[in-house]
Protein backbone atom coordinates (compact mmCIF):
# COMPACT_ATOMS: atom_id res chain seq x y z
CA UNK A 1 0.00 0.00 0.00
CA UNK A 2 3.05 2.20 1.12
CA UNK A 3 4.79 1.37 -2.07
CA UNK A 4 1.42 2.34 -4.33
CA UNK A 5 1.05 5.97 -2.78
CA UNK A 6 4.85 6.40 -3.10
CA UNK A 7 4.54 5.63 -7.10
CA UNK A 8 1.56 7.93 -7.29
CA UNK A 9 3.53 10.28 -5.87
CA UNK A 10 6.54 10.21 -7.65
CA UNK A 11 4.68 9.84 -10.84
CA UNK A 12 3.42 12.97 -11.21
CA UNK A 13 0.94 12.02 -13.31
CA UNK A 14 -2.57 12.30 -11.56
CA UNK A 15 -3.64 14.66 -8.83
CA UNK A 16 -6.59 17.36 -8.75
CA UNK A 17 -7.74 20.54 -7.02
CA UNK A 18 -11.21 20.00 -6.76
CA UNK A 19 -12.84 17.50 -4.40
CA UNK A 20 -12.16 13.37 -5.79
CA UNK A 21 -16.02 13.09 -7.02
CA UNK A 22 -15.93 15.65 -9.71
CA UNK A 23 -14.16 14.08 -12.48
CA UNK A 24 -15.23 16.76 -15.46
CA UNK A 25 -13.58 19.68 -16.23
CA UNK A 26 -16.49 21.81 -16.36
CA UNK A 27 -17.08 23.31 -13.20
CA UNK A 28 -19.62 21.55 -10.62
CA UNK A 29 -23.27 22.67 -9.46
CA UNK A 30 -24.64 21.65 -13.02
CA UNK A 31 -28.54 21.94 -12.98
CA UNK A 32 -30.53 18.84 -13.92
CA UNK A 33 -33.32 19.22 -16.13
CA UNK A 34 -35.72 19.04 -13.62
CA UNK A 35 -34.68 22.03 -12.24
CA UNK A 36 -35.18 24.54 -14.42
CA UNK A 37 -38.34 26.51 -14.52
CA UNK A 38 -40.89 26.99 -16.58
CA UNK A 39 -40.82 29.63 -19.62
CA UNK A 40 -42.57 33.02 -18.97
CA UNK A 41 -44.13 34.64 -21.78
CA UNK A 42 -41.28 36.90 -21.89
CA UNK A 43 -39.28 34.18 -22.17
CA UNK A 44 -41.48 32.80 -24.88
CA UNK A 45 -41.50 35.97 -26.96
CA UNK A 46 -37.04 35.53 -27.05
CA UNK A 47 -38.17 32.77 -29.73
CA UNK A 48 -39.27 35.72 -32.36
CA UNK A 49 -36.04 37.21 -31.84
CA UNK A 50 -34.21 38.51 -34.77
CA UNK A 51 -30.35 38.32 -35.00
CA UNK A 52 -28.78 42.24 -34.99
CA UNK A 53 -26.88 43.12 -38.15
CA UNK A 54 -22.97 42.67 -38.38
CA UNK A 55 -20.20 39.91 -38.88
CA UNK A 56 -20.40 36.69 -37.32
CA UNK A 57 -19.29 36.35 -33.98
CA UNK A 58 -17.93 33.71 -31.70
CA UNK A 59 -17.21 33.81 -28.01
CA UNK A 60 -14.99 31.38 -26.75
CA UNK A 61 -14.72 30.92 -23.02
CA UNK A 62 -11.29 29.53 -21.41
CA UNK A 63 -12.98 27.36 -18.85
CA UNK A 64 -11.67 28.08 -15.11
CA UNK A 65 -9.85 31.25 -16.49
CA UNK A 66 -9.54 33.70 -13.33
CA UNK A 67 -12.04 32.01 -12.19
CA UNK A 68 -11.26 33.22 -8.43
CA UNK A 69 -12.77 36.30 -9.96
CA UNK A 70 -15.87 35.37 -10.55
CA UNK A 71 -19.09 37.35 -9.37
CA UNK A 72 -21.14 37.10 -5.91
CA UNK A 73 -23.80 35.11 -7.81
CA UNK A 74 -21.36 32.50 -8.65
CA UNK A 75 -19.01 32.60 -5.28
CA UNK A 76 -19.22 28.51 -4.62
CA UNK A 77 -17.58 28.25 -8.14
CA UNK A 78 -14.46 30.34 -7.49
CA UNK A 79 -12.17 27.93 -5.72
CA UNK A 80 -12.64 25.42 -8.81
CA UNK A 81 -9.70 25.12 -11.03
CA UNK A 82 -10.34 22.31 -12.81
CA UNK A 83 -7.84 19.29 -13.86
CA UNK A 84 -4.51 18.87 -13.20
CA UNK A 85 -2.00 16.54 -14.65
CA UNK A 86 1.55 15.60 -15.62
CA UNK A 87 2.98 18.93 -15.16
CA UNK A 88 0.23 20.87 -17.16
CA UNK A 89 -3.45 22.92 -15.63
CA UNK A 90 -6.48 22.56 -17.41
CA UNK A 91 -6.75 26.52 -17.79
CA UNK A 92 -3.49 27.18 -19.82
CA UNK A 93 -4.82 23.69 -22.03
CA UNK A 94 -8.29 25.46 -22.51
CA UNK A 95 -6.34 29.16 -23.26
CA UNK A 96 -3.85 27.96 -25.39
CA UNK A 97 -6.61 25.54 -27.84
CA UNK A 98 -8.98 28.38 -27.57
CA UNK A 99 -6.60 31.14 -29.11
CA UNK A 100 -5.67 29.15 -31.55
CA UNK A 101 -9.42 28.57 -32.30
CA UNK A 102 -9.50 32.06 -32.78
CA UNK A 103 -6.83 32.31 -35.17
CA UNK A 104 -8.79 29.64 -37.22
CA UNK A 105 -11.83 31.44 -37.17
CA UNK A 106 -10.59 35.18 -37.70
CA UNK A 107 -9.29 33.87 -41.18
CA UNK A 108 -12.62 33.62 -41.94
CA UNK A 109 -13.52 37.03 -40.96
CA UNK A 110 -15.44 36.01 -37.85
CA UNK A 111 -15.11 38.42 -34.91
CA UNK A 112 -14.18 36.78 -31.98
CA UNK A 113 -14.27 37.07 -28.13
CA UNK A 114 -12.30 35.24 -25.71
CA UNK A 115 -13.91 34.80 -22.75
CA UNK A 116 -12.69 34.01 -18.81
CA UNK A 117 -14.54 31.78 -16.80
CA UNK A 118 -16.93 34.67 -15.52
CA UNK A 119 -19.27 35.27 -19.06
CA UNK A 120 -20.24 39.34 -19.30
CA UNK A 121 -23.91 39.65 -18.56
CA UNK A 122 -26.72 38.43 -21.18
CA UNK A 123 -23.56 37.75 -23.78
CA UNK A 124 -24.95 37.17 -27.31
CA UNK A 125 -22.67 35.28 -30.39
CA UNK A 126 -23.78 33.54 -33.01
CA UNK A 127 -22.31 30.50 -31.28
CA UNK A 128 -20.48 30.22 -27.82
CA UNK A 129 -17.99 27.36 -27.05
CA UNK A 130 -17.07 26.26 -23.32
CA UNK A 131 -13.35 25.30 -23.64
CA UNK A 132 -12.71 22.47 -20.92
CA UNK A 133 -10.37 19.60 -20.72
CA UNK A 134 -11.50 16.31 -18.62
CA UNK A 135 -9.76 14.34 -15.87
CA UNK A 136 -10.35 11.40 -14.13
CA UNK A 137 -8.76 9.37 -11.15
CA UNK A 138 -8.22 6.22 -13.90
CA UNK A 139 -5.46 7.37 -16.09
CA UNK A 140 -6.66 4.62 -18.28
CA UNK A 141 -10.38 7.01 -19.40
CA UNK A 142 -9.23 8.43 -22.56
CA UNK A 143 -11.85 10.30 -25.35
CA UNK A 144 -14.01 13.80 -25.87
CA UNK A 145 -17.72 14.72 -25.09
CA UNK A 146 -19.57 17.84 -26.19
CA UNK A 147 -22.65 18.44 -25.00
CA UNK A 148 -25.97 21.11 -25.52
CA UNK A 149 -27.69 23.10 -22.84
CA UNK A 150 -30.58 21.50 -21.66
CA UNK A 151 -32.57 24.31 -22.31
CA UNK A 152 -31.72 25.81 -25.76
CA UNK A 153 -34.03 28.73 -27.14
CA UNK A 154 -32.36 28.75 -30.70
CA UNK A 155 -33.64 25.02 -31.22
CA UNK A 156 -29.56 24.87 -32.94
CA UNK A 157 -27.67 23.87 -30.38
CA UNK A 158 -27.77 20.06 -30.94
CA UNK A 159 -26.39 20.80 -34.88
CA UNK A 160 -23.96 22.76 -33.49
CA UNK A 161 -22.71 19.84 -31.32
CA UNK A 162 -23.17 17.86 -34.72
CA UNK A 163 -20.82 19.57 -36.57
CA UNK A 164 -18.45 19.63 -33.59
CA UNK A 165 -18.18 16.19 -32.57
CA UNK A 166 -18.22 15.22 -36.70
CA UNK A 167 -15.16 17.44 -37.29
CA UNK A 168 -13.46 16.69 -33.15
CA UNK A 169 -13.61 12.78 -33.99
CA UNK A 170 -12.34 12.92 -38.01
CA UNK A 171 -9.36 15.46 -37.22
CA UNK A 172 -8.54 14.37 -33.63
CA UNK A 173 -9.50 9.98 -34.06
CA UNK A 174 -10.22 10.18 -30.63
CA UNK A 175 -13.29 8.30 -29.43
CA UNK A 176 -16.67 9.83 -27.99
CA UNK A 177 -16.51 9.39 -24.40
CA UNK A 178 -21.10 9.04 -23.68
CA UNK A 179 -20.91 10.21 -20.55
CA UNK A 180 -22.01 13.88 -20.60
CA UNK A 181 -23.24 15.04 -17.39
CA UNK A 182 -25.47 17.62 -15.74
CA UNK A 183 -22.17 19.39 -15.33
CA UNK A 184 -22.03 20.17 -18.53
CA UNK A 185 -26.16 20.24 -19.87
CA UNK A 186 -26.47 22.30 -16.82
CA UNK A 187 -23.34 24.10 -16.81
CA UNK A 188 -23.53 27.90 -14.90
CA UNK A 189 -22.92 29.68 -18.50
CA UNK A 190 -26.07 28.69 -20.03
CA UNK A 191 -28.69 29.11 -17.19
CA UNK A 192 -29.38 32.72 -18.11
CA UNK A 193 -32.92 31.95 -16.33
CA UNK A 194 -30.89 31.54 -13.66
CA UNK A 195 -27.74 34.00 -13.67
CA UNK A 196 -26.81 37.20 -14.54
CA UNK A 197 -23.62 36.47 -16.31
CA UNK A 198 -24.97 34.09 -18.63
CA UNK A 199 -25.40 33.90 -22.52
CA UNK A 200 -28.11 35.70 -24.11
CA UNK A 201 -31.07 32.97 -24.31
CA UNK A 202 -30.73 33.17 -27.84
CA UNK A 203 -26.97 32.61 -28.09
CA UNK A 204 -26.47 28.48 -30.02
CA UNK A 205 -24.25 26.94 -27.16
CA UNK A 206 -22.24 24.07 -26.33
CA UNK A 207 -19.31 23.02 -23.76
CA UNK A 208 -16.57 21.43 -25.58
CA UNK A 209 -14.42 18.36 -22.73
CA UNK A 210 -11.34 18.24 -25.81
CA UNK A 211 -10.00 15.29 -23.73
CA UNK A 212 -9.09 13.32 -20.75
CA UNK A 213 -5.75 15.69 -19.04
CA UNK A 214 -5.01 12.45 -16.99
CA UNK A 215 -4.58 10.35 -19.73
CA UNK A 216 -1.21 10.51 -21.76
CA UNK A 217 -2.04 10.17 -25.17
CA UNK A 218 -5.12 12.64 -24.68
CA UNK A 219 -2.79 14.96 -22.98
CA UNK A 220 0.17 14.31 -25.35
CA UNK A 221 -2.42 15.85 -28.15
CA UNK A 222 -3.59 18.53 -26.35
CA UNK A 223 -0.02 19.99 -25.20
CA UNK A 224 2.23 18.81 -27.70
CA UNK A 225 -0.16 19.43 -30.80
CA UNK A 226 -3.04 21.68 -29.71
CA UNK A 227 -3.46 23.08 -33.25
CA UNK A 228 -5.04 19.56 -34.14
CA UNK A 229 -8.02 20.02 -31.55
CA UNK A 230 -8.49 23.95 -32.03
CA UNK A 231 -8.52 23.22 -35.89
CA UNK A 232 -11.43 20.66 -35.64
CA UNK A 233 -13.45 22.82 -33.69
CA UNK A 234 -12.77 25.98 -35.54
CA UNK A 235 -13.79 23.51 -38.36
CA UNK A 236 -16.86 22.38 -36.71
CA UNK A 237 -17.87 26.20 -35.93
CA UNK A 238 -17.31 27.40 -38.98
CA UNK A 239 -19.50 24.40 -40.94
CA UNK A 240 -22.19 25.44 -38.61
CA UNK A 241 -22.34 28.87 -39.59
CA UNK A 242 -22.10 28.38 -43.01
CA UNK A 243 -25.43 25.85 -42.90
CA UNK A 244 -27.06 28.52 -41.00
CA UNK A 245 -25.69 31.06 -43.56
CA UNK A 246 -24.54 33.33 -41.12
CA UNK A 247 -20.71 33.32 -42.91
Amino acid sequence: MVISVLLILASGILYFKRPRQNLTGAPPYGQNENDIPPLTPWQRLQQNWQRPDGPPRVGLQVGHLNSSELPEELKRLRNNGGATAGGYTEVEVNQIIATKIGEVLNKQGIEVDILPATVPPNYWADVFIAIHADGSTDTGTSGFKIASPWRDLTNKADQLVQQLESAYQEKTKLKIDPNITRNMRGYYAFSWWRYNHAIHPMTTAAIVETGFLTNWSDRQMLTQNPDLPAEALGQGIVSFLKAEEII
